[in-house]
């Protein structure tokens, strides 16, 4: 008895240490949020009871990995940490068989997995999983709460860490919160945003944008059997939350903890940008909305100090940046957010050859370093591929915004004349013109362009994987591309997918083409590829994310060039973007650092002739000095079967 005790007494310390550790940051935002409410101070009382609570539930072993990762804060930004994502059905069936691929994901360098979303959703049409009837229980077609449980024991023994969604901004109308506010529940009621006529929803329309305009127009619903209009951003059967209301902050808390005490990581905190209303606004990225996200990860610090953050918001570069913390917020908002700059920068100088809006964005835009954060880098996801290019960035590279953005939506549905992609559209912006694309890596790389094409395929996906793997942050491989699988037409058959084109992308897993038994197959090559280039990175300590990521203007626009900045010497990374061979002078590689030309992915020397370095479409990491141990590791090129033509510079029209 008198260990217990003195255990839970421990247990009690650590706790206050914590509480006392990330009260500045929780109790001055909800100050700002909430200190006008009549029950202010009962709602605080009432979230240090559910904080402590999940506290005194929380798991040993969790706890035990709550202090190693306090002590090793840096855990998540070192060059060991690889990402995979998938949908579980798709992937392995259901949370059993999860079990069976550990050795597989293990083998590919993988430390980090996205189950994609695993809660309960409502029957039918859920958004691919983002529509929640239930938070605490698992989608019961892959298992129980308990399997789950099992599943991230078994994964955090093998040193890999779990991701799971958690969705902010909505539940399903079938959540058991949405139903009593259904029946007339008051309580409930203000859980969401409901109006008794269409008089507030149409002002609010005058500034809001569609985000579904093709299957789900307009931001509000009308329920004739219960006589309220309620906000529903994203589609009817997902009602928004009223974060104005802290029984909502509190109700969340409690559900995040218990996940988090599930064994979950990371959480992804999805559609975090529309979680505030404000009168003529968009409703999007609003200040309240920066002040609840370093509130909810303060009260992680305190009950689950290993979890971390991921927010989903897929928006601007000037808006995406505050979700890593900025101002106020510096270091105490999310952990991750994702790249989507440069992943829409990718596919953008990979259809023109010509990286000068690549570099310009990502240099105007991000900052060399950032304070207790990474970015979450990938090339593509679940989602689809919107073409975020301000027409101002655009201005700024000699293009139109208008005129790239629509010729990057005819490349990459195969339209545009010698275009190597076969996406299709997801969605079309009739006031603006803008268009967005589906179609899975390979597919968009050109996998499905004819037999000419495949080599130039895998040398694109192996360049992306460079990339994201060298840029900094977490590199995340979406289920397939590391395989090269191709567009799922089949999704039109499936009632639930039809209307949804982003299905297209979301194929199930062909495990027979891991067996890696043809070596010529494009399958082998993408996965030896992609395994080559996650070792090199965990060898190579340069590639930390802690350090800075300094966007380099090049002598050459087809080259891509940024230099991480290693303590221990600049590492140079260098990536064509065009089908020739392109070369730079040694004198401009010497002005940004480097000694000692030295290839770090494939840890072989380069050549140097009449003071110029010569590539082929090669992904390149240089640096003083070599890394690492010496792999067997081809060039990885990409070329194409076309000269760059005056077919692309017509298309970017300068205003």
């Amino acid at each position: 008895m008198a260990r217990a005790a003195s255990a839970q007494g421990g247990k009690d310390e650590l706790f206050a240490l914590r509480l006392e550790r990330s009260a500045p940051d929780l109790w001055p935002m909800l100050d700002l949020l909430y200190g006008h409410h009549p029950d202010y101070e009962q709602f605080r009382a009432a979230l240090l009871k559910t904080l402590k609570k999940a506290w005194d539930s929380r798991p040993d072993d969790l706890c035990q990995l709550d202090l190693r990762r306090d002590l090793n804060p840096e855990w998540f930004r070192k060059p060991d940490m690889a990402g995979y994502v998938f949908y579980i059905d798709r992937f392995a069936k259901d949370l059993s068989q999860v079990f069976e691929k550990i050795d597989y994901l293990q083998e590919l360098g993988i430390t980090y997995v996205h189950l994609m979303p695993c809660l309960k959703p409502r029957p039918g049409d859920s958004d691919g999983g983002y529509s929640v009837m239930d938070y605490r229980k698992i989608n019961p077609d892959y298992g129980s709460m308990d399997d789950f449980e099992a599943l991230t024991k078994a994964l955090r023994e093998r040193g890999i860490s779990v991701c799971i969604d958690l969705v902010l901004n909505h539940t399903a109308k079938e959540h058991a919160w949405a139903k009593k506010a259904a029946k007339g529940d008051k309580k409930y009621q203000d859980y969401y945003l409901m109006f008794d006529d269409d008089t507030l929803p149409k002002r609010y329309e005058e500034s809001l944008v569609e985000v579904f305009p093709d299957n789900a127009p307009g931001n509000f619903t009308y329920y004739p059997d219960f006589g309220k209009w309620v906000w529903t951003t994203f589609n009817e059967h997902q009602w928004d939350l009223n974060w104005a209301n802290p029984q909502v902050f509190l109700e969340i808390v409690d559900i995040m903890l218990f996940l988090a005490n599930r064994g979950v990581d990371v959480l992804r905190l999805d559609a975090v940008a529309f979680m505030w209303k404000r009168m003529g606004t968009r409703c999007q990225s609003e200040p309240e909305v920066h002040m609840i996200l370093q509130a909810l990860r303060a009260c992680s610090r305190i009950a689950s100090a290993s979890v971390l953050h991921l927010e989903e918001a897929i928006v601007s570069p000037a808006e995406m940046l505050p979700y890593l913390g900025r101002g106020l917020h510096d270091g105490k908002e999310g952990n991750l957010a994702y790249h989507n700059s440069l992943m829409v920068q990718y596919w953008s100088a990979l259809a023109s050859r010509d990286t000068t809006l690549m570099t310009q964005v990502l240099a105007r835009h991000f900052p060399e370093t950032l304070s207790n954060a990474t970015y979450a880098t990938y090339i593509r996801c679940h989602d689809d591929i919107g073409w975020a290019i301000t027409d101002e960035d655009a201005q700024a590279a000699g293009l139109s915004g208008h005129h790239h953005r629509a010729f990057l939506s005819d490349f990459y549905d195969g339209t545009f004349p010698g275009s190597f992609a076969r996406g299709t559209l997801f969605q079309v912006n009739e006031a603006t013109g803008d268009k967005r694309i589906s179609g899975t890596f390979a597919s968009l790389a050109g996998a499905e362009a004819g037999p000419e094409q495949r080599e130039f395929a895998v040398q694109r996906m192996l360049m992306g994987h460079a990339l994201i793997a060298s840029f900094g942050g977490i590199p995340l491989i979406y289920m397939g591309d590391e395989v090269a699988l191709t567009n799922d037409y089949g999704y039109v058959n499936a009632p639930d997918h039809a209307h949804d084109s982003r299905w297209i992308h979301r194929p199930q897993m062909d495990w027979a083409a891991t067996d890696l038994a043809d070596a010529n197959a494009m399958s082998t090559r993408v996965y030896l590829g992609t395994r080559d280039i996650l070792a090199r990175r965990k060898e190579i300590q340069g590639l930390h994310a802690a350090y800075g990521t300094r966007i380099c203007f090049g002598p050459n626009r087809a080259i891509f060039a940024f230099a991480r900045l290693a303590p221990t010497g600049t590492i140079l990374c260098l990536f064509n973007f065009s089908e020739q061979w392109q070369s730079l002078p040694t004198q401009w590689l010497d002005q940004q650092g480097l000694t000692r030309y030295h290839d770090l992915l494939s840890d072989h020397p380069i050549a140097v002739s009449d003071g110029q370095v010569s590539s082929r479409g090669r992904a390149t990491w240089r640096s003083r000095r070599g890394y690492g141990q010496s792999v067997d590791h081809r060039p990885y090129s990409v070329f194409g079967y076309e000269q760059r033509s005056d077919r692309c510079n017509q298309a970017h029209p300068v205003p």
